[in-house]
């Protein structure tokens, strides 16, 4: 009984020993910061890797409680205790297909995880084959070309900083000699330094993808019904730059400074007010309008307008309408072949001076005055999704 009791001790305490792991990297500790959404898809891994870890114990347990009513010989425990090691296998013995194939179906929380477990694991994990289909699975609707660029920046700006700081970091006085003399100790110690810190590497799709979920990076972006659907802007589309909050899953906007009015925030803006811009120009840049003849009554649109000239264009929802020379009747209707174009915005009031715009189509710029504001670009939508949006995000009044 006493041997028995030894040997589950003994069981007990190297299965202790074998959880013990190396401290993750620095960037590991960002997981925590993940939204709960982003972490809840591991608890199942996580979970059933316990349950092998507990089973194996009790198994392991019970073969040894039965080797000793038998009354076998230390040595033999120890013998047989060698072979179940040697039989276990690990993850890094699969074929390297299955390996690929297993680690594309993990999650990103488990990726990150996963890359913490050794060296070999981690150059697979944080390879740019799978963050490039959860970058574009998350982030891909909303980011564009504006906010890539803006991170090609941020990176280029945080090197720029890193190298100033070796360069301040340089050894001086007797340091300074001993490095001429020796220069290898002084190379070796600053590879070590680094080597311990794991950092991922900038450029790649990880350190993005992490940079956006912990709210780090702020990325441009365009904001349905700006300032929580304030009465001024239903139905627009503004440029504003975005932070993600993982803690509550929704974003802060911040709406750039124009005139005299100073910069706007909006906070817990949700993901369905957002979008990636149309077009990779800037929103002070008239649209250069290439569907002005191909326009016909029904058609859904957007247009650029603006205040004044030293705000930026926000586009706007509308319809393309019929003339009021003709009855709307399809079958008589000629008004795709006149010059002018009316535009019509429905959620306005029929007697509003919102209601309605004309512009001529062979030759549209910019329109307008300072009363009424002036017209820019307009594109014509074709895609279903992008005119549901709009619907789905109509005011429940008409406004005045």
């Amino acid at each position: 009984m006493l041997l028995y009791l030894f040997i589950s001790c003994f069981s007990i305490i190297f299965f202790i020993k074998s959880l013990t792991l190396k401290p993750p990297p620095p960037w590991a500790t960002e997981m925590r910061l993940l939204s709960p959404w982003f972490r809840k898809d591991v608890s199942f891994f996580l979970s059933s890797r316990l349950i092998k870890n507990i089973l194996g114990l009790a198994y392991f347990t019970t073969v040894v409680s039965k080797m000793s009513l038998k009354k076998m010989s230390f040595t033999s425990k120890v013998d047989n205790f060698e072979e179940v090691e040697e039989s276990a296998m690990s993850i890094l013995d699969l074929p390297d297909l299955v390996l690929e194939c297993i680690l594309e179906r993990l999650p990103p929380a488990a990726l990150c995880s996963m890359a913490g477990v050794c060296s070999s694991l981690r150059s697979r994990c944080i390879s740019d084959h799978f963050w490039e289909k959860h970058m574009k699975k998350k982030w891909g609707r909303i980011i564009g070309p504006a906010a890539y660029r803006e991170w090609q920046w941020h990176i280029a700006l945080r090197t720029r900083k890193d190298s100033s700081h070796l360069k301040q970091g340089k050894p001086k006085g007797l340091m300074r000699v001993l490095s001429i003399v020796r220069p290898s100790w002084w190379i070796k110690s600053k590879v070590d330094d680094s080597s311990k810190q794991c950092s991922l590497p900038d450029d790649s799709i990880m350190s993005w993808f992490l940079a956006l979920e912990t709210g780090r990076f702020r990325f441009p972006a365009q904001v349905y019904n700006r300032e929580n659907g304030h009465v001024g802007f239903m139905l627009s589309c503004y440029d504003a730059e975005l932070s993600y909050d993982p803690r509550i899953d929704t974003f802060q906007a911040r709406y750039p400074p124009h005139g005299r009015r100073a910069v706007a925030i909006e906070n817990y803006v949700p993901w369905e007010r957002l979008r990636a811009p149309p077009f990779d120009t800037s929103p002070h840049d008239l649209h250069i309008s290439d569907c002005l003849n191909e326009l016909r009554p029904g058609d859904n649109i957007e247009i650029q307008w603006r205040r004044n000239k030293e705000f930026p264009y926000g586009w706007w929802y509308g319809v393309v309408g019929h003339l009021e020379s003709c009855d709307g009747n399809d079958n008589y209707c000629r008004c795709h072949n006149s010059d002018t174009v009316v535009l019509e915005f429905n959620q306005y009031t029929a007697g509003s001076r919102w209601r309605r715009a004309t512009i001529n189509r062979k030759e549209h710029r910019e329109e307008g005055n300072e009363a009424d504001g002036f017209y820019g670009g307009i594109r014509k939508l074709c895609n279903e999704e992008e005119i549901s949006t709009w619907k789905r995000l109509w005011p429940s009044e008409i406004l005045e």
